[in-house]
């Protein structure tokens, strides 16, 4: 939706709204963001950021059949960035006020050591842009009361599906963030940005066997778009029905295997064994297995991988970036050939290219970094049925836990939490303690189907980079990817 879209239904744009509500609240002016720009300049600088923020968290947790913890907390401050070359000076304050402001750039400045004379900035609020995300309520102004009775309903559900369902534990985590950018080449945009999140996992028993069923959802939208009983019952469907089936499941064997890919989160592969060595600070140190390989082929043909923070309504989407460049799809690798990075404002500048509107940061306090916001592989033409098919014997693994993966060499180990082996082309028994071991530039080109059933996960992801996490969205079409390496449990 656009910000006219949204204005049309008598309401004002998002980015206007978030330039309200720091001017109002704190009395940031577009002539006092530029003072305190100056304070930065004062010395040989190229380039100079104000990041402020205000952001409301609160959260409530059920476990053994009670509500047994609530938390409700506001962070804010303001964040200054001073860069020269490859030098940035960070300094930061909760105390959202230009005199922070100002001490805090005279802090990053320190990087340089001459003076210089500069420009006076010049600062013009800019109100236009998209609008991906507008709500009506806050997810942080629903009442408690109403979130306790829901995962009361949540914790009744789950009991009444099976006997077998011992435990049940569910929560609610609700945020609202206000963020305000301004930089010394005149940007100054706002954002407002709400994010939900459902968690439930489940307990399951038979006898001394104990297992674990998980599922959540969550995205930037209303809360109340989660309180559909159809919606957040499939969800608790689900976690029952996978704790159920881990209680069948025999140990995985070991090998080298086919491996089926099912649609939607098992994206988590794509995104950390290979998102994370498209991103530029990697690849412009060189220390990427994907370094230096624009225009070269990285996957089979068929393979197309974006990053698109623009879809309305995921947990990785975003209007503008952390530093005010507006978010786009990107695509990285286009019918197996490398054709893109992820790039920030600092990196972008010092390898020549311009900046993708992936610089991400945590909060104030940090430093913003080349991140991912939604990725995913494109889909194919082929019939996911007829990928199950054409595997004689391997694994066919639907969703995943735990992973890590090397930047540097690429190589990654990946734990299935639901799997099951492929027998005669045919879905067989589950199977628990199937790991995937592999190296990230080269499982791409094993990939010789895709199938047709591009799906994106449940908006659940949080990826974590040099201390960082920020919310993410990942995506999968059902692939098959031949000869992968199978760690399993069978002994």
């Amino acid at each position: 939706m656009s910000a006219s879209d949204s204005s049309s239904e008598g309401r004002a744009p998002t980015s206007a709204r978030a330039l309200a509500f720091f001017q109002d609240r704190f009395d940031l002016s577009d002539s006092s963001l530029a003072t305190a720009l100056d304070t930065a300049l004062e010395r040989r600088v190229d380039y100079a950021d104000l990041y402020f923020e205000y952001t409301t968290t609160d959260s409530v947790s059920l476990e053994e059949g009670i509500v047994k913890s609530g938390d409700r907390h506001i962070e804010q401050g303001v964040g200054v960035r001073a860069v020269r070359g490859e030098r940035q000076g960070y300094a930061h304050s909760d105390d959202i006020s230009l005199e922070s402001a100002r001490l805090a750039a005279g802090t990053a400045r320190a990087i340089a050591d001459e003076t210089s004379p500069h420009a006076p900035v010049a600062i013009a609020s800019s109100g236009a842009g998209r609008d991906l995300y507008p709500v009506t309520t806050a997810p942080t102004d629903v009442p408690v009361a109403t979130k306790v009775d829901w995962l009361n309903e949540i914790d009744a559900y789950a009991r009444a599906k099976d006997p077998k369902v011992s435990q049940v534990m569910a929560s609610i985590v609700c945020q609202h963030k206000h963020t305000l950018i301004a930089a010394s080449d005149g940007t100054c945009v706002a954002d407002v940005l709400p994010l939900v999140r459902i968690n439930v996992q489940v307990l399951a028993a038979d006898g001394s066997r104990r297992e674990v069923g998980y599922q959540g959802a969550g995205g930037r939208f209303e809360l109340e778009d989660l309180r559909d009983p159809a919606r957040w019952q499939a969800l608790v469907d689900e976690a029952v029905r996978t704790a159920l089936l881990n209680l069948e499941a025999e140990a995985c064997p070991a090998g080298t295997m086919d491996v089926v890919l099912g649609p939607g989160w098992p994206g988590i592969l794509l995104h950390e064994a290979i998102g994370h060595g498209l991103e530029g600070d990697f690849n412009r140190k060189k220390t990427s297995a994907f370094s230096d390989k624009l225009g070269q082929r990285v996957a089979a043909e068929g393979v197309t991988v974006v990053d698109d923070g623009t879809i309305p309504g995921r947990r990785g989407s975003i209007n503008v970036d952390d530093e005010g460049t507006p978010s786009r799809r990107n695509v990285l690798i286009e019918n197996g050939v490398l054709v893109g990075y992820l790039q920030d404002r600092l990196n972008a500048g010092l390898m020549g290219v311009e900046p993708t509107g992936n610089g991400r940061r945590e909060s104030y306090a940090h430093l913003p970094l080349p991140r991912m916001t939604n990725t995913f592989m494109l889909a194919g033409e082929d019939d996911p049925e007829e990928i199950l098919r054409s595997v004689d014997n391997g694994l066919y693994a639907v969703s995943f836990g735990g992973g890590q993966v090397d930047i540097t060499s690429g190589k990654f180990v990946f734990s299935a939490s639901e799997a099951y082996l492929i027998e005669n082309g045919r879905i067989g028994k589950p199977v628990k303690g199937a790991t995937l071991i592999g190296n990230g530039p080269d499982v791409l080109t094993r990939v010789t189907r895709i199938g047709h059933d591009l799906a994106l996960d449940e908006g659940v992801g949080t990826c974590g980079k040099d201390g960082q996490g920020v919310p993410v969205g990942v995506g999968l079409p059902t692939i098959r990817v031949n000869d992968l390496t199978v760690g399993g449990t069978e002994g």
